[in-house]
């Protein structure tokens, strides 16, 4: 198997299902699939029960208890088969009957990155977004990025090879464990991850990491602390968000140069006061 897409659940019966079907619509069939759920009381091992057929000897699941999200993920990975990984946990889905199809003809003509990652989908109560994880296919994956974005872990089909050279994932973090993986193999393992423009997954805006934004920036701050070196996280702490200003700024060329050429209108407004006092 070329890929394996991991699901994990506890008591969501009903993003389950939904998860499920898609996983089902495949037009692709030659991948594997394994559910993790984590001892549901709700139907939801009825659920898996119910789809095993279809799937055939393509599924492999277990119910059990665990301690938490990414517990759940790393019983996954060490469950798959397949050289590439996708995390689908139970409310995402994918966004076409499509996407694997779509993914396999990727990975080909990208020379099967370590890491390739597409498109998410968000929905939200006016409009359908469109998520390319904060960055382009220009932009380099510099340690600013990750400052304030991540890989959307839904979306990304990772080498499973790369679990044995950075570890699985750190099952004391809640929420953001996943980031803390990415920012180990990308920044400081270096990494080259490939995008493809390619729809890949609809995000369930009910998760977790949607719900406690709070906990997710705290656990983000342990970890960079934990990583970065202190002097180069001050500059970061200081500095990221006005970088990050400069950076919107760019993308209106008119708005950018008023502001570049305000700036310099002060900075010689300075300049002409220091030489009036002698400096």
């Amino acid at each position: 198997m070329v890929l394996t897409i991991i699901t994990i659940n506890r008591n969501n019966a009903a993003g389950l299902e939904k998860t499920m079907q898609s996983v089902l619509s495949q037009t692709r069939t030659d991948f594997e699939y394994v559910v993790v759920d984590g001892a549901s009381a709700d139907g939801s091992v009825e659920i898996i029960r119910r789809h095993a057929d279809q799937f055939g000897d393509r599924l492999k699941w277990i119910s059990e208890p665990d301690k938490g999200i990414y517990n759940a993920m790393n019983k996954g990975i060490r469950m798959a088969s397949g050289e590439y990984l996708e995390f689908l946990n139970s409310g995402d889905c994918l966004v076409s009957e499509t996407v694997i199809a779509n993914i396999d003809r990727a990975l080909k003509s990208t020379g099967f990155p370590s890491i390739l990652y597409g498109n998410m989908l968000k929905d939200l109560p006016k409009n359908r977004i469109r998520k390319t994880s904060h960055f382009s296919g220009k932009e380099e994956f510099t340690l600013l990025r990750f400052y304030f974005g991540t890989l959307n872990h839904s979306s990304a089909f990772i080498r499973k090879s790369l679990f044995d050279k950075y570890g699985l994932y750190d099952e004391s973090l809640k929420i953001v464990s996943d980031w803390k993986w990415f920012l180990q193999a990308i920044i400081l393992g270096e990494e080259k991850p490939i995008c493809a423009n390619v729809d890949v997954s609809l995000f369930d805006m009910t998760g977790v990491s949607e719900t406690n934004p709070e906990l997710t920036k705290k656990e983000r701050k342990e970890v960079l602390s934990t990583l970065i070196p202190t002097p180069i996280l001050a500059d970061y702490d200081e500095w990221a968000f006005q970088l990050e200003q400069m950076n919107r700024l760019k993308r209106y060329p008119w708005a950018y140069k008023m502001v570049w050429f305000l700036e310099r209108c002060l900075f010689k407004l300075e300049k002409w006061k220091w030489a009036r006092k002698g400096f």
